[in-house]
């Protein structure tokens, strides 16, 4: 375990501290995945249950774009503990008053949706925080071991959580996984609140901040996102559509993609020596790629495990985005610039799945995944393409 490049971040005394904490509000997030739409099917009227769902889900994720851009004036210069500490003390209260009022028997669906979305208000600014806790504790060099062990942890959470919820849902109801979630955001708040060093220093970045590659960044970030979207609804049809194969077969491409996250992230501090922005561009190139069988309408013996292969590649893509910010960002601008990352990938997924529903209806679903695949892989070429430019031009 000394040997791994993973040491330096779990040895470090106050990443140590932290990372069950983190560890903790993940599995209570991931069960939550379930808890959040199951309660919203209990409280809506029978005739707009759909409605409502949906509702809630985007509630708990789709405010926190709001939040980065609203909030940007008072949070942008405050530390990485703190801005995490503040999102985990809203999560938690969010959900905690969701459960006060359920056992008042005063809870609507419009409460519902406005209490989840008030708790997610803070979520790219606690992204943020994360991040930022990273590049002030730690050197360069164990930012993307540090970043992809955040990765994991996540990735781990949504394979274990959900069935985890499921089975307390069954025995107890929704409202009591809630409760855990609230109770493991409020164990995490209290971790960065008593874990922290106040005294420790911002270290500056190792290269000078570069405009025009942050910026690329942010929307190459934003494409690759947006165009993902469309496989959260163009998926399900094509395996119930063109396989002709139940959720079964559904359930198996989604832990082939989970099992291969994980992977890929316990992977991604190996990339460390791998120069950034090619390796970013290069991860969008084979995503698009593995994901290219789907559409392309091949049998589920070859485009499931190609699949996973798309989760392995998937997975390194935030942590190394994140070091490249952590590595070019001066530390007064760190926690706005990877709060606008967080927003802008908040929009972009929704938004693309948004736009799953009428390309599914126009094109068909294999059509769908095919066209999202083939814009991933042109957008790989055209982001390899501009690197290649500006390197010439230097």
């Amino acid at each position: 375990m000394r040997s791994t490049p993973y040491w330096p971040v779990l040895s470090h005394p106050v990443l140590r501290r932290v990372l069950p904490g983190i560890a903790i509000s993940a599995l209570g997030d991931g069960m939550s995945l379930v808890a959040i739409s199951w309660l919203a099917l209990e409280l809506a009227p029978d005739g707009s249950r759909g409605s409502w769902v949906a509702a809630a889900v985007v509630a708990y994720s789709l405010p926190a774009a709001l939040g980065g851009a609203l909030f940007g004036r008072f949070l942008r210069h405050r530390p990485g503990a703190q801005l995490a500490g503040w999102n985990a003390i809203l999560r938690a209260s969010g959900l905690a008053a969701i459960v006060l009022v359920h056992s008042l028997n005063s809870l609507t669906p419009m409460v519902y949706v406005l209490l989840l979305a008030l708790s997610s208000l803070l979520a790219a600014w606690g992204s943020a925080g994360r991040y930022t806790l990273i590049a002030e504790t730690l050197p360069p060099e164990h930012h993307l071991a540090a970043n992809g062990l955040l990765g994991v942890l996540g990735e781990a959470a949504t394979i274990a959580g959900p069935p985890l919820a499921g089975l307390l849902i069954g025995w107890s109801g929704p409202t009591v996984v809630l409760a855990i979630d609230a109770a493991s955001f409020a164990v995490l708040a209290l971790t960065y609140r008593w874990a922290i060093d106040k005294d420790a220093q911002r270290p500056e970045p190792t290269t000078a901040p570069k405009a025009k590659t942050l910026n690329g960044l942010l929307l190459v970030s934003f494409v690759f996102f947006l165009v993902f979207g469309p496989f959260y609804v163009a998926l399900p049809l094509h395996v119930a559509d063109d396989l002709r194969a139940s959720a079964t077969l559904l359930g198996l491409y989604y832990t082939a993609f989970g099992i291969g996250a994980v992977v890929g992230g316990l992977a991604t501090a190996y990339l460390r020596r791998l120069p950034q922005w090619p390796a970013t561009i290069g991860i969008i190139l084979a995503f698009g790629l593995a994901v290219l069988p789907l559409g392309l309408g091949a049998p589920a013996a070859v485009s499931l495990p190609m699949f996973g292969l798309a989760g392995l590649c998937w997975a390194p893509y935030v942590p190394m985005a994140m070091a490249l910010f952590q590595r070019t960002t001066p530390a007064d601008r760190l926690p706005q610039v990877l709060a606008t990352f967080g927003s802008i990938t908040v929009i972009a997924v929704p938004l693309g799945t948004a736009a799953g529903g009428p390309l599914v209806t126009a094109l068909g679903a294999e059509h769908t995944l095919l066209l999202s695949a083939i814009a991933m892989v042109t957008l790989g070429l055209v982001a390899a393409a501009g690197l290649l430019q500006r390197r010439l031009r230097q």
